[in-house]
């Protein structure tokens, strides 16, 4: 679809938002447990990097955007390894991880939990199945 018949010509998600009550604590908590990027700060925001989409941590400027942010969905290789390090961390785990969806070829697993500023957040893996 183009832009002369209707769209806009997006092409992928360029930053992300994610309300938080304490910047600092959140950047230490994206960068430091989450191992992120972290790309810069401006003022009161701080700002990572997670394949190619910026996440922008701030906090709300006012009532209207003061709620919990969208569920952000962080793709890792091995989910049981990336859940135990969570939990090393003593981050608040909502879900071990489980099958959600068994697929012809390969099994997707999800893991939820919270950001350190109770946003609810989660770990995806598309496993392979054996053969």
């Amino acid at each position: 679809m183009s832009v002369e018949a209707g769209g806009l010509g997006i092409s992928r998600v360029g930053q992300v938002a994610i309300n938080v009550k304490d910047v600092a604590r959140a950047t230490a908590f994206y960068g430091d447990v989450l191992g992120l990027k972290f790309l810069f700060s401006a003022g009161q925001l701080a700002f990572f990097d997670c394949g190619g989409v910026r996440l922008m941590l701030d906090k709300p400027e006012n009532a209207e955007f003061d709620h919990p942010s969208s569920i952000l969905y962080f793709s890792v290789p091995d989910i049981q390894a990336a859940h135990q390090k969570l939990r090393e961390a003593g981050v608040s785990i909502l879900e071990a991880p489980r099958i959600v969806a068994p697929m012809p070829d390969h099994d997707l697993w999800m893991s939820f939990f919270r950001d350190t500023e109770g946003n609810v957040m989660a770990l995806m893996s598309e496993v392979p199945r054996k053969r």
